[in-house]
């Protein structure tokens, strides 16, 4: 579990933002993925909340090297272990139940939990994670939670998601515990089905390029 916690480590620390993509059609796959790592944004979370899901990353880790390929929406140990089936890099859940915090520490795959509160992080304390999704970010109180947090819990970092967006995702990268943040704004549902591959690039640059301005 050491080495896998190093390697999630390494890779939220690959760029400021990780892109969060839902994809409705395995087709924007490739070029979608190209796109982004055409913008410096090699971690890429792929959300299971679609039937293409599965074939998109399948075709991303076969097709594009460069990109680093999570599984996002791992709701069952079922999820993570397809996750690492398909050759996945790392691995994200919106949030945590026994089972899976246990099938996880099981695991050679890089894994964020998701929390929302004191009692979800415990759990994931417990259970050996240190760098863990804050979601739903904004909703769940958003950097007045995440302070209040920091408190117990000194060493733990996060990676927030949910409400984050070009006007706000400074603030977050500000904070010292924040790792990277998951963004789906990099890449909207209406650009990918556009096929607007242009545009995401550029919206990734941007991000690729945001660097926090923290203070001790």
């Amino acid at each position: 579990m050491n080495k896998a916690k190093t390697r999630l480590a390494e890779i939220f620390a690959l760029a400021p933002v990780i892109p969060v993509i839902t994809i409705g059609d395995a087709a924007h796959a490739l070029p979608l993925a190209r796109a982004l790592v055409a913008g410096e944004l090699r971690a890429i979370e792929i959300t299971l909340r679609t039937d293409a899901a599965v074939e998109a990353a399948r075709a991303i880790i076969a097709g594009v090297p460069d990109a680093i390929v999570g599984i996002g929406t791992v709701l069952t140990p079922q999820d993570l272990e397809r996750a690492a089936k398909l050759g996945a890099a790392f691995a994200v859940s919106p949030g945590v139940t026994s089972d899976l915090l246990n099938a996880a520490s099981e695991s050679d795959l890089p894994f964020a939990p998701g929390i929302q509160t004191a009692s979800d992080l415990t759990s994931c304390v417990v259970a050996g994670f240190d760098l863990v999704k804050f979601f739903p970010a904004i909703p769940a109180g958003g950097l007045a939670t995440l302070n209040a947090l920091s408190g117990p819990f000194p060493h733990v970092r996060y990676c927030p998601t949910g409400g984050i967006g070009e006007t706000n995702v400074g603030e977050w990268l500000a904070h010292p515990k924040v790792a990277a943040v998951g963004g789906s704004w990099i890449a909207p549902a209406s650009d990918v089905s556009a096929g607007a591959w242009t545009k995401i690039e550029q919206r990734a640059r941007a991000a690729a390029a945001l660097r926090p301005s923290r203070t001790p």
